[in-house]
């Protein structure tokens, strides 16, 4: 029973992350922002130095509609330009080959050679992948590298993988998800009881105990519920693709900061048979094509989620928790990530590995503080931090 409910409650939670609003509740707007390299490099022709170059299929859980997409196609490119088209990777888009929930299988068994994903999308087979996707309350986008890079986060994410028939690296951040777009201003911690939200995965173990009523609606789903008031709230992605979602246009206030969400982190896959038959130095391409899409997704969405802001704030009112509601958030995560660290070991490895990073770099956060670069008069007229 118990590996039921946690399998419906991954599939609403996967369906809740990737689907966009169709039919006629379908956002007016396009997707914002596109990658303009793609449409250079597309067109570009390179080299191979072997007669037959090696192809392979990339399956993922998003739809072209999606910045993430970009992600994963922008890593092919860079594959391509590298490799001097030795190795080739066709991206598919979730439904093209395979259903969105069926990516992971599919190169589990070889019938595709590499996925790009979201970690916490598996949380069904261990719950230890949601650490490698994003924690509530948990490292940002800094500490997420220098977790991966530098502390073994990304051998343990491979280990992790490697249960399955893959290989695995780090390969996309979208940094801190845009906060809750909602109705109601709730900024203080009594304003959350009976709050009816849209969240998924632990935040909504966490909001369900902040006493709010926590439901996973699908992201396609989303924008009916807020306009006909199923739901008081809803949280999403980043600003840059919660915009063309239109949720602005029917609510009032985005309750800040993202609690849920200090950074989104994704990765790529290879099957591991596919991937041992590659010759070393593509490998090692392979890897550095994987770290620059990390970097450049950041910068690029980043980037991106400054316009989505400027646009949102003609709509809606940016509000913020108060000091002691935000402590209390933290409190709570506590609780519920100290209860699944009791429960799953994976996760505790994971989690109490990020935890002493984040106690270890804490004199370093401290000293340096004080020079955070905000506007020039902002600056002058006494905020530092």
């Amino acid at each position: 029973m118990k590996k039921s409910l946690s399998l419906l409650v991954t599939i609403a939670f996967t369906l809740s992350l990737l689907a966009m609003p169709t039919g006629a509740e379908a956002a007016k707007r396009e997707k914002f922002g596109t990658d303009s390299r793609h449409k250079t490099v597309k067109r570009l022709k390179v080299e191979t130095s072997s007669e037959k170059p090696i192809k392979w299929k990339m399956v993922m859980p998003w739809s072209k509609g999606l910045l993430f997409f970009d992600y994963a196609q922008h890593f092919a490119d860079s594959v391509r330009l590298a490799s001097g088209g030795r190795l080739l990777i066709k991206c598919f888009s979730a439904g093209e080959l395979v259903p969105a929930m069926q990516s992971f299988d599919a190169v589990s068994k070889g019938s595709a050679q590499c996925l790009h994903d979201w970690p916490g999308y598996w949380k069904g087979k261990n719950e230890a992948f949601v650490a490698f996707a994003a924690v509530p309350m948990g490292l940002d986008a800094e500490l997420y590298n220098v977790w991966l890079y530098e502390r073994g986060g990304a051998e343990m994410m491979n280990e992790l993988y490697g249960r399955y028939n893959m290989v695995a690296l780090p390969g996309g951040q979208c940094g801190q998800e845009m906060g809750l777009l909602s109705n109601k201003a709730a900024t203080k911690l009594e304003d959350f009881k009976g709050l009816k939200v849209r969240t998924a995965g632990w935040f909504m173990d966490i909001m369900t105990m902040m006493g709010a009523s926590a439901t996973p609606i699908p992201g396609g789903e989303v924008y009916l519920a807020l306009e006909r008031g199923v739901i008081d709230a809803a949280e999403f992605s980043s600003p840059s693709l919660n915009y063309p979602m239109g949720f602005d246009e029917i609510t009032k206030y985005v309750i800040e900061p993202g609690v849920h969400q200090p950074c989104s982190q994704f990765g790529f896959a290879f099957n591991t048979d596919a991937w041992n038959k590659l010759p070393e130095d593509l490998k090692w391409i392979v890897k550095i094509c994987a770290k620059e899409t990390q970097i450049w997704s950041y910068n690029w969405t980043t980037n991106l989620d400054l316009k989505a802001i400027e646009l949102f704030k003609k709509n809606v009112k940016f509000l913020k928790m108060d000091k002691e509601t935000i402590i209390a958030f933290k409190k709570t995560a506590k609780t519920h990530l100290d209860s699944l660290k009791a429960k799953y070991p994976d996760v505790k490895k994971a989690l109490d590995s990020q935890e002493t990073l984040v106690d270890d770099f804490a004199d370093w956060r401290d000293i340096r503080s004080g020079i955070t670069p905000w506007p020039y008069q902002t600056f002058i007229d006494g905020k530092t931090n």
